[in-house]
């Protein structure tokens, strides 16, 4: 009962901020909406060929708490899944899962650092946006703090990732930090270097529906291995005539196991589909051997999600 009195007063002292009159609370909240169609073709030597359709939507709101304090909410398609928003088209027309996407708050401490707590957007940089450690759609929960000042970025995350009432909770740390430098006026370069250091993972179940997507497990189907998660990244941005053009690089090793403990990833995208009539292509090469990072949070498209996969 404290701590929820505790946590009320906090609240309502972020409202009280006198910059937000009660009369324009409307205008300090911004809404954002999306809807995606998808059609799948799925070619699989060892199963069946199948097609299928497929959606995505999400709803959600910013709120300005105050100069300095943001409160995100999103609702989205999926049900649990933490890396995916698809819905497929079955269950005989039946209503469709939805959950919550997003809950963080976002505290500007100043012009180079921000705050996040919650369920919030994934705080750490990924190269080309490419998903070989991160899906795109996976939102971690717990704390996290970005810095950016000059050249310099860094992030430090405590995330928690698996909460268990019979032994230790699994959480993750993750330190991240680089440079995003100007190239002889040609284009701008980003790189840096990545630390994951999950814990309580040997012995307990994958961290979600207990599936193990490519990593090694016992008999029981619990994990037999560490993951201790190196990265190494780089970028350059630069335009082809009137056209943004992005390559990039990236490279992991789990330093919790001395075998299938590696993976890469490099490509290319041109263009920004961004405004109507705009278009984009991209293309990347991946090798991903079975226990070089956590299955559960990696792409949940590229050879049908998980680790232990490697083409274009």
């Amino acid at each position: 009962m404290s701590k929820f009195v505790v946590v009320a007063i906090m609240f309502v002292g972020l409202l009280s901020d006198k910059s937000l009159a009660q009369e324009n609370w409307i205008d300090s909240v911004d809404f954002k909406a999306d809807l995606r169609l998808r059609s799948e073709s799925i070619d699989d030597d060892e199963k069946e060929f199948r097609q299928r359709g497929r959606f995505s939507a999400r709803l959600g709101l910013t709120a300005k708490i105050n100069n300095n304090v943001q409160a995100n909410v999103r609702f989205a398609s999926g049900g649990g899944n933490p890396v995916s928003t698809n819905q497929s088209f079955d269950d005989g027309f039946s209503r469709k899962d939805i959950g919550l996407d997003l809950a963080y708050v976002d505290w500007a401490l100043n012009d180079t650092t921000h705050v996040y707590g919650g369920k919030m957007q994934n705080p750490l940089y990924r190269a080309g946006s490419n998903a070989l450690i991160w899906d795109s759609d996976l939102n971690p929960e717990g704390l996290a703090v970005i810095h950016k000042t000059g050249v310099f970025f860094g992030t430090l995350a405590a995330l928690v990732v698996e909460e268990r009432s019979s032994s230790d909770d699994s959480l993750l740390v993750a330190l991240q930090g680089g440079i995003s430098i100007n190239i002889f006026d040609r284009g701008n370069f980003t790189g840096g270097i990545g630390y994951f250091d999950y814990s309580e993972t040997i012995g307990n179940q994958p961290f979600y529906n207990d599936l193990a997507q490519g990593n090694s497990v016992d008999i029981e189907g619990n994990l037999i291995f560490d993951y201790n998660e190196l990265e190494f990244f780089g970028q350059f941005d630069t335009t082809i005539g009137d056209l943004p053009l992005s390559i990039f690089v990236d490279l992991v090793q789990n330093s919790g196991t001395n075998t299938n403990d590696s993976g890469y990833a490099f490509g290319a995208k041109i263009g920004k589909a961004k405004a109507p009539g705009s278009w984009q292509a991209s293309w990347a090469w991946q090798n991903l051997e079975a226990d070089a990072v956590i299955a559960t949070f990696t792409n949940s498209d590229f050879g049908g999600g998980g680790t232990d996969v490697k083409g274009h």
